[in-house]
């Protein structure tokens, strides 16, 4: 009997493994699809608690839930529009940076052997040595397409979050009819409670993390009279997003440019290279790991590994959501005996999962779901 049940365990474990690797080339293939109900799905998991919270102050749950998602619709409206005023800034300022370019430009063109002709411009030259033009009409096709797509898309993702934040109201009751059997219905509640908890509280202070790092850099960026401050400090904030390598990416391209605008004064370009530095490192090396507490109970190799293959799947906003869907497939294995082996895996230390192991459910349907229950009489 144990050699039968090592034999099934063994064949269960390399199936998962196929399915895995079968759904990871359909979610691929399918990401116009499954990416905006990942993303909504996500979202509601945040707009949740402040819908709940509304409710207990006596605000109608649907009443509640258009509010929150108002509220993120004129949030993403005002950044956007704070981004199209920084832009419009950046073409008036270009003819300053043109005399740079071109000299880059120079250097770049002896070095690789492009022609270049001293008597045109920067722009003429380009044309002419790199076929630009080809690339600027390609380039014009796929902004335009990318806008259409992005606003559909944009409507899509909201229009997912209202209906999803309505029906997770009733979402224990339609649970406990469709799994009579107590013992799984109550799993099943601890797994959906516990992967609300764990991913709202990790994109909470991502998100206050980042904007806190966002307005650093800008404040530093203004200090030393950088151009474009908004623009770095917004670049800093959506790419603190991505683990590790998100912080990195905004420290380079800050400092590059700095470098473009101040040279050869050097001494603002260590200024602004220093103190990038400096926040990125305080704030996610010291103070988000202290307000995490035990953390995310994930191994950094696997995150690494994770943030590869979603940013292959899904691209940039792969490379974002990496984390959260991390997070919550580690949640599933905890919870299904047969996973728990890619649980452990998962795990940065044994020590971390026996204490998420052995929490007790009954405090996240207590913190979740007694206010709107008992007001309703449910």
């Amino acid at each position: 009997m144990d050699d039968q049940k090592k034999y099934s365990k063994g064949i269960f474990l390399i199936l998962f493994f196929f399915a895995i690797v079968l759904g990871a080339a359909l979610l691929k293939i399918t990401a116009s699809f499954t990416l905006p109900i990942i993303v909504a799905v996500l979202l509601s998991f945040v707009l949740y608690p402040m819908v709940k919270r509304l409710y207990t102050i006596g605000i109608p749950w649907i009443a509640g839930v258009l509010i929150s998602v108002v509220f993120v619709l004129a949030l993403c409206f005002a950044v956007g529009n704070l981004l199209y005023i920084s832009s419009k800034a950046v073409l008036n300022v270009y003819p300053k940076y043109e005399e740079k370019f071109t000299q880059l430009f120079t250097m770049g063109a002896k070095l690789l052997n492009i022609p270049f002709d001293e008597d045109s411009s920067l722009g003429a030259n380009l044309w002419k040595s790199l076929e630009v033009r080809n690339f600027v009409q390609n380039s014009a096709i796929a902004v335009s397409n990318f806008l259409i797509s992005g606003a559909k898309v944009f409507f899509i993702v909201a229009l997912l979050v209202v209906f999803l934040l309505i029906e997770m109201k009733n979402m224990t009751v339609k649970i406990k009819i469709a799994f009579p059997n107590n013992k799984l219905s109550h799993k099943i509640i601890f797994i959906s409670m516990k992967t609300i908890t764990e991913v709202t509280h990790y994109l909470s202070i991502k998100f206050c993390i980042s904007l806190l790092t966002g307005l650093l850099v800008f404040t530093c960026c203004k200090i030393i009279g950088q151009d474009f401050a908004v623009i770095w400090g917004f670049i800093a904030f959506v790419l603190n997003f991505i683990p590790n390598f998100g912080s990195i990416f905004s420290w380079m391209i800050t400092t590059i440019f700095a470098l473009l605008q101040f040279y050869p004064d050097c001494e603002k370009v260590i200024f602004i290279a220093i103190a990038i530095l400096l926040i990125n490192f305080t704030l996610g090396n010291v103070i988000e790991p202290r307000i995490e507490g035990s953390g995310l109970g994930i191994s950094p190799f696997i995150i690494l590994v994770s943030l590869s293959l979603w940013g292959y799947i899904w691209g940039f906003i792969g490379m974002v959501l990496a984390v959260p869907v991390l997070v919550i497939i580690k949640i599933i294995c905890e919870n299904i005996d047969m996973l728990k082996p890619a649980a452990i895996i998962l795990g940065n230390s044994e020590s971390a999962l026996l204490r998420r192991k052995n929490k007790n459910f009954k405090e996240f349907f207590k913190s979740f779901f007694r206010k709107p229950d008992q007001k309703n009489g449910q």
